[in-house]
């Protein structure tokens, strides 16, 4: 028996390959322009996560004297060398892009205007709006003078200032100023005499044009000021001190994630040598950190919000449309009462979610509702929805993750304002967060107790459900929602509550039996192989990371199963292999809507097997996480999800090859194009005008 392969892509160069995909987007002269500056936003943003998370691990595990052994063949400052040599080339693509988006723009007469290149008129429109509007958030740090470096404010950029006279190059006078991005808009739009022409100017502009005011004590004559921006490290270990509340801890840990070490440092590569050399000692960098030169322009993830009003022919985002089941009713409940139904976001409106529970919270019958919440909207339906309930004299118990990366300080208001109004707040595990994505609502009625709720790949957030793809499974199936049940009922006693986990034989729970559900899959796939029958597996994941799983995978690729892999950002499975007797075929979908869902589908002797779950396949999922995956009981509901997979499998558009190098080639095009999520839309639309069909539940 051949044996499998046992190497992967380290998981960082992966992930710099999917935002390399990203910048492709920008590239992409057929995807309009508005959008294509709004992915060079969202570039720098994951580069940004990318530092303040991963980077920043790699340099503690060099610290600490330990090797990451997520990375089976190389040592983290070898990953950190090659991600410096990476971001240091899509760096240099980047501002490539932004050159040719820059021209393109002067096409549609949207000009981004400096401080030296202003007309009389905007001259004084500039200086009038910095005195009403931007001098009073200005605060120059005169760092010469101060013994400690200032902490520098994460996510902020600074102009880095340099004083001096025209007769003397000694005298000289640095100053760092915050330019206050959270106060005033980014972009402010200059008054101009030319028709049809959209002239802007960047805040930090306005700021270098008024520096002689700014600084008029000093009594200097030239000033030269640059872009500057630290990231420092995000990660913050949790005190495990039984005295505080794990409220009290997150607010401790957040604290000294603000004192975090830096860990980039990037710069105008325009900017005074000299200053460059004094704010690199000061700041306790060495030339061995990650020092990214640049151009003018910093922290471009503003940039998700440039101004859509100076855009012609706007293209607006295709509206979403209600699931047919629910398009002619008045009540959401009494569709999921008599069968399942599957929301397909952002296809399908996110309305019927915030519906159920607005329902539930009128609804006499009702008389508790349990729900897990991860991220929200900073306007959450959700949460007033819940809030209702609450009034109304329901029992209402929230499972809040007050651990969701960068949104813990949200959540910890949010956990403020629902106890205020009677909602019991759950805040987790220890050493577990609580990434399922479900809810129980429980009624009584004729002396009997009924169960509702669903299970879903994505958040309970209207804003990105309008933007990430994720399936929602709206079910009052008994074995999954007594499944759901004993979810809760661990979550809410986790100390004696273990048992409840264990219980589960519906639904595939991490950290309990997901994993192993999984490899028991893939090994009948395998099974079936070896038997000379049919056998194939098809999964989308947002990350495939996992050792484990991957090697099973390349086992049953060796096997002879048909491997097809959806994969959105971290692949670090290498799917050529001369021992494969069906290669694997990997592709990654990087479009206007973000590809969230997780779907499995295996072949399951022609008993075909479809799985939508909230855990992508990687460690922190199956190990460290409380995650909830559903096997779909419909058929009608299992043929759809195939076929939605089936059309982006077909995609010749926007899908990219991953290979084992990484090259992100797109598939090419034979005969008719096929760009997935407009097919998705019109497949899923058209579904809208076909009679329903009631199925009883079990």
């Amino acid at each position: 028996m051949t044996k499998a392969p046992k190497k992967t892509i380290p998981r960082d160069i992966s992930w710099l390959s999917f935002n390399a995909r990203v910048l492709q987007e920008a590239a992409d002269p057929t995807v309009p322009l508005k959008e294509r500056i709004r992915f060079l936003g969202i570039f720098s943003n994951n580069l940004d996560e990318f530092f303040r998370v991963r980077v920043a691990a790699l340099k503690r595990m060099i610290s600490l004297g330990k090797k990451a052994r997520m990375h089976l063949e190389q040592s983290p400052q070898k990953i950190l060398d090659s991600i410096q040599l990476i971001v240091l080339e899509q760096q240099s693509e980047f501002n490539r892009i932004w050159n040719l988006i820059l021209q393109e723009m002067k096409r549609e007469k949207i000009i981004i205007k400096t401080e030296k290149d202003l007309t009389r008129d905007q001259q004084k429109f500039v200086t009038t709006f910095f005195e009403e509007e931007v001098r009073s958030n200005v605060n120059p740090l005169m760092i010469e003078n101060i013994q400690e470096f200032p902490y520098m404010r994460e996510k902020s950029i600074y102009l880095a200032v340099v004083m001096s006279r025209k007769n003397s190059a000694y005298k000289r006078k640095y100053s760092l100023i915050e330019v206050p991005t959270r106060a005033v808009s980014r972009f402010i739009q200059l008054p101009s005499s030319r028709p049809g022409e959209h002239q802007i100017i960047l805040l930090e502009d306005i700021i270098r044009f008024n520096l002689p005011q700014i600084f008029a004590f000093f009594e200097y004559e030239k000033f030269s000021a640059h872009i500057i921006k630290f990231t420092k490290d995000a990660e913050f270990d949790i005190d495990y001190d039984e005295a505080l509340s794990l409220t009290a801890k997150i607010e401790r840990g957040l604290k000294n994630r603000r004192r975090g070490k830096p860990v980039r440092f990037t710069y105008d590569k325009e900017i005074d040598p000299a200053l460059l050399e004094y704010l690199i000692r000061r700041s306790g960098l060495t030339k061995k950190d990650h020092l990214i030169p640049g151009g003018r322009i910093h922290n471009f993830r503003h940039f998700m919000d440039f101004p859509s009003a100076v855009f012609r022919g706007k293209q607006n985002r295709r509206k979403p449309f209600m699931q047919q089941d629910l398009s002619n009713t008045t009540r959401v409940t009494d569709v999921i009462l008599k069968k399942d139904v599957l929301l397909s976001f952002p296809y399908h409106s996110f309305n019927p979610i915030i519906d159920l529970l607005r329902e539930s919270a009128m609804d006499p019958d009702v008389t508790m509702i349990k729900i897990t919440a991860y991220r929200l909207a900073s306007q959450s339906k959700v949460v007033n929805a819940l809030i209702n309930a609450a009034r109304n004299g329901k029992q209402v118990i929230v499972v809040l993750e007050l651990r969701a990366r960068f949104d813990e300080e949200n959540n910890l208001e949010w956990k403020e304002i629902l106890e205020l109004e009677g909602v019991k707040v759950v805040t987790g595990v220890p050493d577990l967060k609580v990434h399922a994505k479900i809810c129980l609502i429980r009624k009584r009625k004729n002396n009997q107790t009924i169960h509702y709720g669903f299970v879903s790949t994505g958040n309970l957030n209207e804003k990105t459900s309008t933007v990430y793809c994720d399936h929602c499974l709206l079910t009052a199936n008994k074995n999954i929602m007594a499944d759901v049940n004993r979810i809760f009922n661990y979550l809410e006693n986790h100390t004696t509550g273990a048992k409840y986990l264990k219980m589960c034989n519906t639904l595939l729970i991490s950290p309990t039996n997901m994993r192993k559900e999984l490899l028991k899959n893939i090994q009948a796939e395998i099974k079936a192989a070896r038997s000379k029958k049919k056998a194939s597996i098809t999964v989308k994941l947002n990350s495939l990371s996992d050792d484990i799983l991957i090697f099973k995978l390349y086992e049953a690729a060796t096997a002879g199963v048909e491997v097809k892999m959806i994969i959105r950002g971290i692949c670090c499975a290498l799917t050529q292999n001369k021992k494969f007797k069906v290669a694997m075929r990997a592709i990654s979908i990087v479009d206007e809507y973000l590809e969230h869902a997780r779907v499995l589908i295996f072949h399951n002797q022609g008993k075909e097997k479809v799985i939508i779950s909230s855990s992508d396949w990687m460690v922190r999922n199956l190990d460290h996480r409380v995650e909830a995956a559903v096997v779909i009981q419909q058929p009608a509901i299992a043929k759809e999800l195939r076929e939605i997979i089936e059309i982006q499998l077909k995609d010749n558009v926007k899908a990219r090859i991953l290979d084992n190098h990484q090259n992100n080639k797109y598939v090419k095009a034979v005969g008719k194009k096929i760009r997935s999520q407009v097919e998705i839309y019109q497949y899923l639309l058209k579904k809208t005008t076909a009679p329903a069909q009631v199925v009883t539940q079990d």
